[in-house]
């Protein structure tokens, strides 16, 4: 093929996709994907953050996760690069403001600019659906491990307020556990 040919096909091909970017038909690069190789560190602060949530793909159904268990796709089971395993935490679609819980006990996600990925039934119960695949979200730990075995409250942990006495007859005792009982005076 002589050269002046091939150099106008490939010109011909150039401007065929320009044509198909510029009409959408055409996406100029997938989201750039993170080495599963870097570790972050782990984030033990238990404060809030922002950022984009995605979901498991029905492939990834029944495969070992990073604790050792198999993904339930209908249990609230999530994947975190940064919260140690087993944290829970309270997620919120900051679209549509609804809430669900989950458990962090995978790794993952490895798409830049995403925080958490969430099983399929939680990103319908938040209002994640599998035509949009990725919502801006609000991650707020409740309750973080510990190296040393201990658990810290993390910020979707909210203080109970401790109930007043309302009279002698009464009166509530507040238990360490944060459960109240009532209980009658002994009558002298």
């Amino acid at each position: 093929m002589p050269d002046s040919r091939r150099n106008k096909l490939a010109l011909l091909a150039v401007t065929a996709l320009v044509d198909a970017m510029m009409m959408g038909l055409a996406q100029a690069s997938p989201p750039a994907r993170l080495a599963v190789i870097d570790k972050p560190t782990l984030d033990l602060s238990g404060k809030k953050r922002v950022g984009k949530a995605s979901f498991y793909a029905q492939m990834f159904a029944g495969r070992k996760m990073a604790d050792g268990k198999p993904m339930d796709p209908q249990h609230n089971n999530a994947a975190s690069r940064t919260l140690p395993l087993g944290t829970t935490a309270k997620v919120t679609n900051l679209e549509t403001g609804k809430s669900a819980f989950v458990t962090i006990q995978d790794r993952g996600p490895y798409v830049e600019g995403r925080i958490v990925d969430l099983s399929p039934s939680t990103a319908q119960k938040i209002g994640i659906t599998p035509r949009q695949g990725v919502a801006k979200v609000e991650v707020a730990p409740l309750t973080v491990p510990l190296p040393d075995g201990g658990v810290k409250l993390g910020a979707a942990a909210e203080p109970r307020p401790v109930p007043q006495a309302t009279s002698t007859r009464g009166a509530l005792l507040a238990r360490s556990d944060r459960s109240y009982r009532r209980f009658q005076p002994i009558a002298w």
